[in-house]
């Protein structure tokens, strides 16, 4: 679900100034900043980037890019996990990719706050508040509410008219992993799909099958695992 981002900072009662970042902005930046073609020239204004041209070196052989994530920032994920989550993908789903960046989010950037994003070959993925909280200006959608508790996210506030989405960091490494560059992944591999919804509704279907269900699938086997253990400890 891709949804429009908010333009203005919101001030944290820590006195830092918090990223406001919809929940899913994924599709959103690369449609204002990139065009839904990923070609940065198609619109007049793109916030400062790595954009990483085609150079032929594909498949196992991409490369990973760590920037400094900024001040009061964090990757979520090192380049070490990154290339776990994709080896345990099929190989040709790494055909076309070359690079993998973590990148720097700068004082432009905050304009245009986004978890992830796909241009050419590339991928990006972008870090955190250090604190692993964002900040909105209006209530959840049920949708958004759902999506969170998937990953382990939990919304609150409202009184004060100031939402909050919480993150732990075993849940917001999980959402990068399984959701965000995956998404993007399926992005990179879409040949298809020319319009925006579609190819929002095809990155979006490609994380859960490839992200969400296998991960969970290998987690509920694990606890089903253990309680046998402990069953057979017990007697």
């Amino acid at each position: 679900m891709a949804r429009s981002n908010h333009n203005k900072l919101i001030r944290a009662k820590t006195k830092r100034v918090s990223i406001p970042r919809d929940f899913r902005t994924v599709g959103q930046l690369r449609k204002r900043a990139c065009g839904e073609t990923g070609n940065t020239t198609d619109v007049g204004f793109s916030p400062p980037e790595d954009w990483h041209e085609p150079q032929g070196e594909t498949g196992a052989r991409y490369r990973v890019i760590t920037q400094d994530p900024g001040e009061g920032f964090v990757h979520v994920v090192s380049e070490q996990d990154v290339r776990d989550r994709l080896a345990k993908l099929p190989s040709w789903m790494l055909e076309p990719l070359e690079v993998v960046q973590l990148s720097r989010l700068t004082r432009k950037k905050l304009s245009y706050p986004c978890y992830g994003m796909q241009w050419g070959s590339a991928l990006y993925l972008y870090p955190m508040d250090e604190t692993l909280t964002e900040y909105f200006y209006t209530p959840p959608r049920p949708a958004q509410v759902v999506e969170a508790k998937m990953y382990g996210a939990k919304w609150e506030g409202g009184d004060d008219g100031e939402w909050r989405l919480v993150w732990t960091q075993e849940a917001i490494r999980d959402f990068y992993l399984n959701n965000v560059l995956i998404h993007e992944l399926g992005h990179l591999l879409d040949n298809r799909n020319t319009s925006y919804v579609d190819r929002e509704r095809y990155a979006e279907w490609f994380a859960i099958e490839y992200g969400y269900r296998p991960t969970r699938r290998q987690s509920l086997a694990a606890q089903a695992a253990k309680k046998v253990v402990r069953r057979h400890h017990s007697s």
